[in-house]
Order: C-alpha cells, then sequence, then structure tokens
C-alpha cells in the first residue's frame, strides 16, 4: 500500500492539485515536500500534531519532510480564519518560539543525517529587496484572483490590512526558494491553506516549469465542524508545562462517542482493521475505545511513562482500583487551613478566578471528596482534608488533589 493509499484511508486528504501525477510520484519517487509551522505561541499545539502525522507517515514512506518555521511569515500573520488582525510579534518572541518548536519536533521526525530538513523563512523573507521582489514574484499573482481567496473574502467585510494582504505572495515564495534550494516539489497543509498552496504550486509552474503539487488534509473538528483542541483553561498544547499529560490524556478520554474513530485514524498508528473495530463499539463500550485512543495520543506526545502514569491516575479516580499519585496536585501551606474554599481553590489555581469558583458552586459543579458543595461561603476546615489531602473534583471528570505541606 502506497503512503498515498494511507492518506487516503486513514482520511487525512482532503483536496489535490494534480491527483494522478502525486498518487504516481508518492508511488515511484522520493519526494521532498514541506508543511509551514509559523511560531506565534512558545508551544506546537493539537492542531500541529496532526501535521506532524502527516509528515511522519510521509518520512516512514521514504519521502523527505521540510518543517518550515515561519520566522518570516509570523511577522505579517496569515488572515486564514483569523476576524482580526494577529498580534504582532517582536523577532526576539518569534526566534524563542522558533527554538521552542524545533524541540519539539524532533520527538515526533527523523532530522537525522538529512532525512528530514529545518528551514526558516526568515532566512530569505528579511532581507528581501522590495521592489525586485514585486518585479520578480509580484508580476505573477492576480490582485482578482487573490480577492477570491476564502482566506481574504471573509476578512475583506471586517478589514483586511495590506500587511496581511501579502501572506499568500510569501508563502508562495516560500514554495519557490524550498524547491530551488532542496528540490521541494510538493506543499502540505491544512485545508484552510488551499489558496495559500496553489499560489505556490502557480509560482513554480509559471516561473521555473516545473511540476510542482499541492496537497491539504482535512482539519481536526468535532462531528458538529468546531475546532478541537480548546478546553476550558484554552489550547491542548504539547509542552507538558501548558498541558500536563495527565490533562492531555484526559482530554482524549473525554470526547464525543462520535469523534473517536476519526481520531483513532488520524492520530495514532493502530492499523485501521483495529481503528474500525474500536470505532464501531456502542454505548458503554465506547469507553474502551477512548481509553486506548487516550493512551495511544499520549504515548506518542509524552511517552510511554507519561502515559502510564495518566492512565493509573484516571484508573484511580474512575474506580478501577490504583492510587491518587499521578492526579494533578497543587500544595497549600497548613495556615490556609479555615480559609474560605473558594479562596483556595484560586490560590492552587485549580480556577482561573474566585468568581468562576462561586459560579461552580451555584451550578452545583464542585465537589470536595466526592460531597457537593452547595455553599459559596463554605469554609475549608481540617475535616475537608484526609490524611492531608482533600480530592476537588470539577463536573463530572476534572479531578484535583490540594495537600497540606
Amino acid at each position: 500500500m502506497s503512503v498515498f493509499d494511507v492518506l487516503k484511508e486513514r482520511g487525512f486528504i482532503a483536496q489535490l492539485t494534480h491527483e494522478d501525477e502525486i498518487k504516481e510520484i508518492l508511488d515511484k519517487e522520493k519526494v521532498t515536500f514541506y508543511i509551514g509551522f509559523d511560531p506565534t505561541a512558545d508551544s506546537l499545539h493539537v492542531g500541529h500534531f496532526l501535521q506532524l502525522m502527516v509528515m511522519s507517515h510521509m518520512q516512514k514512506a521514504g519521502h523527505r519532510p521540510i518543517a518550515l518555521l515561519g520566522g518570516g511569515t509570523a511577522m505579517v500573520g496569515d488572515p486564514t480564519g483569523k476576524t482580526d488582525m494577529r498580534k504582532m510579534l517582536t523577532k526576539e518572541e518569534i526566534n524563542h518560539n522558533a527554538e521552542c518548536f524545533k524541540k519539539q519536533m524532533e520527538k515526533f521526525i527523523d532530522f537525522s543525517d538529512g532525512k528530514a530538513i529545518m528551514a526558516n523563512n526568515a532566512d530569505w523573507l528579511l532581507n528581501l529587496n522590495y521592489i525586485e521582489f514585486l518585479r520578480e514574484i509580484g508580476v505573477h499573482f492576480s490582485v482578482n484572483r487573490m480577492l477570491t481567496a476564502e482566506s481574504v473574502k471573509q476578512r475583506m467585510e471586517r478589514g483586511l490590512t495590506f500587511l496581511e494582504f501579502n501572506y499568500m505572495i510569501m508563502q508562495g515564495y516560500d514554495f519557490l526558494e524550498l524547491n530551488k534550494r532542496y528540490g521541494c516539489v510538493m506543499q502540505l497543509g491544512g485545508d484552510d491553506q488551499w489558496s495559500n498552496i496553489i499560489a505556490g504550486v502557480e509560482l513554480i509552474r509559471k516561473k521555473e516549469s516545473k511540476p510542482a503539487f499541492g496537497m491539504t488534509f482535512t482539519l481536526l473538528t468535532t462531528s458538529e465542524g468546531k475546532k478541537m483542541g480548546k478546553t476550558e483553561k484554552g489550547a491542548v498544547w504539547l509542552d507538558p508545562e501548558k498541558t500536563s499529560p495527565y490533562d492531555f490524556y484526559q482530554y482524549w478520554r473525554n470526547i464525543d462517542d462520535a469523534d473517536v474513530e476519526k481520531c483513532l485514524a488520524l492520530l495514532t498508528f493502530l492499523p485501521m482493521d483495529e481503528v474500525r473495530r474500536l470505532g464501531s463499539l456502542k454505548d458503554k463500550e465506547i469507553n474502551e475505545a477512548k481509553k486506548v485512543l487516550a493512551y495511544e495520543i499520549t504515548k506518542i506526545v509524552h511517552g510511554k511513562d507519561e502515559a502510564e502514569k495518566a492512565k493509573k491516575a484516571a484508573e484511580a479516580l474512575f474506580g478501577s482500583g490504583g492510587d491518587l499519585e499521578h492526579v494533578p496536585t497543587s500544595t497549600i501551606s497548613s495556615s490556609l487551613i479555615g480559609s474560605k474554599l473558594v479562596d483556595i481553590l484560586f490560590e492552587t489555581s485549580i480556577v482561573p478566578s474566585k468568581a468562576e469558583a462561586k459560579r461552580l458552586i451555584k451550578q452545583g459543579g464542585l465537589y470536595v471528596n466526592d460531597e457537593k458543595i452547595t455553599d459559596i461561603d463554605a469554609v475549608a476546615d481540617e475535616s475537608m482534608f484526609k490524611d492531608g489531602k482533600m480530592l476537588v473534583r470539577k463536573g463530572k471528570k476534572t479531578y484535583n488533589q490540594i495537600i497540606i505541606e
């Protein structure tokens, strides 16, 4: 089975520029391809993880990935999917974020012995001569055509800066540069990047008279069409300091039943026969599939040891034995005993604000040692700490432990 067939069967592929040619070169040649990552934060998130899985499948099939860090394009900002202009970052912030991305990517992609390349478009974008760039590259872009792109149309109604309007040209130029430097013939990306990818494919074909190809893959969305990877605390990050392995595991453990099979196919390396078997489970049995999903993704992202710890912590909380060793834990001073529970929850960052703690209590969603708290002025006295520990539950499945120093 070719890598094209693998990606197709697992549900990755959304759109292709030249389907028959792409099938043929992926089957018969060793292709150099690239995916771009704009370092706008100091960690990759779950949306990036899907792209890394595509890179991994391609690399396992013998193709060479280029992970392109957008040190230059991050200074402009991609208008795709945005309702407002992206926050402007400094060069220092972008460089720091790019270094964080590099360290994380090396866990998923083998960069040894030229098997993969990591590049940064700041190397060619930051020192461009503007007039020369317009004459050599801008001449190949039709403004009329650019205005038909979804990413541009959506923003035109709310206001699109000329700065952001340049993003498509810059991404197209990236592909051209990678083609010249490394023989890159294919760009991959999320389906929201379709217009930008076509721009690069056409630029190479017009300017260099060479074949170039583009392929987009499905976005990581729920069955209701909402982007996955969002929680009450924000994005689900791959950095364990920003999203703990336990919280990461629990996110996948608690996804909607309808999304289990899709996530198993896209985000794990389990054989598709097993994916389909697990995805077909119904009612209570689907929980077994969710446990497999959570374990497999956590193992890929955080390693086997952390996946085991997260699994044991979840089993301890949901009645399958074990202990609370790996449950997210906060420590407080004994001087806080006798304080309001709301204050302690805020002090330990279990809730983002005291108002949120009060809202939880009013809605019946806060439990201490499995007893519902109904009083927003409840005091955390010694009786709440059993052997110096308090187990806090928010809603049905989010647990934290507080320990007295």
